[in-house]
């Protein structure tokens, strides 16, 4: 028993230590259902109707077949620039005005969307079945526009239409907002190929990949997808190994996500009754697919959507709905780490600063554990006055172990010294440890956001490892102020605990280093003020 103190330690730097690899682990993909290669070939494959008698004569698209110019159209909103293309109604760019690409003042803003080549365009369109559409049909797009600019309540539709060369019409009726992040689309068809048609459509979300984009154990980046309430993310590299996965029933929506932000499609109503995602020779594609629908000559059937481009910004996601706030996963320990992201941001609404808003949460959460470190502390010398008569029992029965800790342990009752009580309030602090770094670690507000002096992103390491370094220097003059019971060997040994934090925060976002160098100097305050009452 007398080496319970030390075993316990131990268990606490190691789970300081190892903890982010076993709390927050990469979610496994689920269980590949179809192989990569078959996919694009499925939704390209122009399929020929069953054979039916005509029920009427084809309604005879004057522009049947047609073959249209390539055109481009830029789409400018309070958030994003975008430019989209007529071959196949696609998306070729998108970057997000707001949002710097490095934290430099002059840096071009992030682009979300940057596809090297038509193939790698988003929101791709293709018929299934007996609709014979193709992902890179020429489109006429019915403004003679080349250039939209909408701000604040400003929205605006703009419709590209094709007509195969069967009578088949597909539209692609693009809606935007000046002040929202999301475009809905509706993809429309009109049989006019007097048959009936069965088919469905199937959209595309394209991310181009390089191995560049790859995110650390931490940082997810990938493909990612809610069904019911269950977030999956699946990795790239198990993706481009294993096949394609797909989920279908309860699909909520799919898309891909990076540290900071995300692209999205959430279908709506028949929008779509599963998805595939799967990995090509250099993109991510997350596939919906729409049921089948049957279209009577002449009828027409609409597939709708809400595509989301943007920041992972919890008030931003719960605005638009459709759970995509979901895709914010504060962890094991949400339950903490949402309270605490709530209140960081109700400081920051004061002073403008996330790194005196740290600090400010930080004091808050001292005080919330004053009172139970306050009484470790007294344990903790209660056990140091006992160390004479511990001593004398080791001495005594240094040769009996199952004797010398029941005396021990005897000495702990007669004095009414609880040996675990130095530990409890370290116990209690890790799990709120946790939880602050996953928020300090991925929430959109701290991006780019700077403290003060060479702190100019508290989202990222201290770039000079200076507050590292003073972190374990006040972690060394806590632990030289804290009450020891231990004997000289294990004093030594624990010596080492701030060398092993120093290099262990030495890569972490300067914000949580900052967390925990102020919760030290207001621990060795609350020491002081303790030994100076004793």
């Amino acid at each position: 028993m007398e080496n319970k103190n030390t075993i316990i330690a131990l268990v606490l730097m190691l789970a300081v230590w190892v903890g982010f690899s076993v709390l927050f682990p990469a979610e496994k993909p689920q269980a590949p259902l179809a192989p990569a290669q078959e996919q694009r070939a499925a939704v390209e494959t122009e399929a020929v109707a069953a054979p039916v008698n005509p029920v009427a004569s084809p309604v005879g698209f004057e522009d049947a077949g047609a073959v249209h110019p390539e055109r481009e159209l830029v789409v400018e909103t309070d958030h994003y620039l975008a430019i989209f293309t007529s071959s196949g109604a696609r998306l070729k760019s998108l970057a997000l005005v707001g949002f710097r690409a490095s934290a430099d003042t002059d840096s071009p803003p992030i682009s979300l969307i940057d596809a090297p080549s038509l193939d790698s365009a988003t929101l791709r369109t293709a018929g299934t079945e007996g609709f014979s559409l193709s992902s890179e049909a020429n489109y006429a797009l019915s403004s003679a526009e080349t250039q939209i600019r909408l701000s604040g309540q400003d929205s605006r539709q703009v419709v590209f239409s094709t007509v195969t060369p069967g009578g088949l019409k597909a539209e692609k009726i693009y809606t935007f907002y000046g002040d929202r992040f999301q475009i809905d689309l509706q993809v429309r068809m009109t049989n006019g190929t007097g048959q009936i048609l069965s088919g469905g459509v199937a959209l595309s979300m394209v991310q181009p990949w390089e191995e560049s984009l790859k995110g650390s154990h931490y940082d997810f980046v990938g493909p990612a997808t809610l069904v019911g309430e269950e977030i999956h993310t699946d990795d790239v590299e198990d993706l481009e190994e294993d096949g394609a996965v797909s989920y279908g029933k309860d699909l909520v929506w799919t898309g891909f996500e990076t540290k900071y932000f995300m692209s999205a499609a959430v279908p709506l109503g028949d929008g779509a009754q599963g998805v595939r995602i799967q990995k090509t020779a250099d993109a991510v594609e997350n596939i919906l697919e729409t049921p089948r629908r049957t279209l009577q000559a002449g009828e027409v059937g609409s597939f709708e959507y809400l595509i989301y481009f943007g920041p992972r910004d919890v008030a931003i996601l719960k605005e638009v709905g459709h759970q995509l706030a979901l895709a914010i996963d504060f962890g094991f320990f949400g339950v903490i780490a949402r309270p605490l992201h709530t209140v960081l941001k109700f400081f920051y609404s004061f002073f403008g600063n996330y790194g005196v808003s740290i600090i400010l949460l930080t004091v808050i959460i001292k005080m919330l554990f004053w009172p139970l470190t306050q009484k470790s502390y007294t344990s903790m010398k209660e056990m140091q006055k006992l160390q004479p008569q511990m001593q004398k029992i080791r001495e005594k029965f240094k040769n009996d172990r199952d004797r010398l800790n029941r005396e021990i342990m005897g000495l702990y009752k007669e004095h009414r010294v609880n040996p675990l009580g130095g530990c409890l309030p370290m116990l209690i602090q890790i799990p709120v440890f946790f939880a602050l770094y996953k928020v300090l670690l991925g929430t959109i507000e701290l991006r780019h956001a700077p403290f003060a002096l060479w702190i100019t992103d508290l989202s990222v390491k201290d770039p000079y490892y200076i507050t590292p370094i003073i972190m374990g220097a006040t972690m060394f003059i806590q632990q030289k102020m804290t009450p020891s019971s231990m004997d000289p060997t294990q004093a030594k040994m624990f010596m080492l605990m701030p060398v092993v934090f120093t290099f262990l925060f030495l890569n972490f976002p300067a914000g949580l280093v900052l967390y925990w160098l102020v919760n030290n100097l207001l621990t060795i305050a609350q020491q002081v003020m303790i030994h100076r009452k004793a």
